[in-house]
């Protein structure tokens, strides 16, 4: 037999001289009407609709429409909330009813992360414009922190659960793909820009790499994307079949990007970067002719250093920029070991180039990635 879970009323939130009863999942919240219409709200306009009734005065009867009791006025008629968690709901509640000093709190490493992200979740819905960027501003004070992520949850984790309307200490938050779709929803780039700064370490580090792929591609964030999509591809053909993450499509995008970048990578020693000559360069033709000897050296040296079977043009570019930086050095220190004649009044200009390059590949990895036609 089937049996139907009764509404309990909110710990905190069921006040007895709340005038609007809500019901959220399946807990009751009784609270006043107009902390709910500040700053422009969408409930202004719902509480606007002609078919809610009167409000009452404490004590007095529940007003009626046609014969029952009007939606909001009871607990047996309550204004039912879609697609909302009581946690989020109460997180709202909180940031509306708290004192100063309570809010305070949450600009400390004493805030609540999972409060803060769930208040940004549904005042974004709700459009509580002020009360969204207040705490979108927090958030990003919490995750720039140092060490502000290094009890972050796991990033196939889910947020946990509120067990305490108040501000208090958490070990841990929502996840890392959490925040970073909230961030791409509420179009807060301080606080992307802090998730983006994580995700480069997690793919760094060879962790969650599928899940960030695939995070960037549906939120379509091109450099994260390239940076995802190249590290699974070094992690070779046999990582992909076995990543039940990843897509026919993406291991199609895999195998084009693996194309691409041997290609590039072939093209690239004959295509040094453009050299900017010193105005107090003595001869930019000579000169240009040893930085474009230097670029194939060191590329060469690239490839021997970083030998892997597939493209990582990205690593060797890398490699590529220390040599530069080395030879350069030990040109202006006078040494003759490179054979190189680089003016020394465009040796940072050279080491400039190399490293606009690695940045403009980087930065374009995820066009190398893309579907067969």
């Amino acid at each position: 037999m089937l049996r139907l879970s009764i509404p309990t009323r909110d710990a905190s939130y069921y006040m007895s001289d709340g005038n609007t009863v809500l019901l959220v999942e399946n807990t009751l919240f009784r609270v006043h009407r107009s902390n709910l219409m500040k700053d422009g709200s969408t409930f202004d306009t719902l509480f606007s609709l002609p078919s809610e009734g009167t409000n009452p005065s404490p004590g007095a009867a529940a007003p009626t429409v046609g014969g029952t009791v009007a939606e909001g006025e009871s607990d047996d008629n309550p204004i039912r909330l879609q697609g909302d968690s009581a946690d989020e709901f109460r997180a709202l509640l909180w940031a509306l009813y708290a004192l100063p000093h309570e809010l305070m709190i949450a600009t400390t490493p004493d805030a609540n992360p999972v409060l803060l992200f769930n208040l940004a979740r549904i005042t974004h819905k709700y459009q509580f414009k002020s009360l969204l960027s207040w705490a979108l501003s927090v958030l990003v004070i919490y995750y720039t922190r140092t060490g502000a992520f290094d009890t972050l949850s796991s990033a196939s984790d889910t947020v946990s659960e509120l067990t305490d309307a108040q501000p208090s200490p958490y070990s841990c938050g929502p996840t890392l793909v959490q925040l970073t779709e909230l961030a791409a929803l509420c179009e807060c780039t301080d606080l992307l820009e802090a998730t983006i700064k994580k995700w480069r370490e997690q793919i760094r580090d060879g962790k969650d790499v599928a899940i960030a792929l695939g995070m960037a591609e549906r939120l379509n964030i091109r450099p994260l994307l390239g940076l995802s999509y190249n590290a699974m591809l070094l992690k070779g053909r046999a990582a992909w079949d076995s990543e039940p993450l990843l897509s026919p499509q993406q291991r199609i995008r895999l195998l084009s990007g693996h194309y691409e970048l041997s290609q590039l990578w072939e093209k690239l020693p004959m295509n040094p970067p453009v050299l900017s000559h010193s105005v107090k360069c003595s001869s930019p033709p000579r000169c240009s002719k040893a930085w474009a000897a230097l670029w194939k050296s060191v590329l060469e040296k690239g490839s021997q250093i970083v030998p892997t079977r597939y493209a990582d043009v990205l690593g060797k570019l890398t490699v590529a920029e220390g040599i530069v930086k080395t030879l350069l050095d030990m040109v202006g220190a006078g040494s003759q070991e490179s054979g190189l004649s680089i003016a020394m009044c465009c040796k940072e200009n050279a080491l400039a180039a190399t490293s606009l390059k690695r940045k403009e590949i980087e930065e374009g990895l995820a066009e190398h990635f893309k579907d067969v036609r």
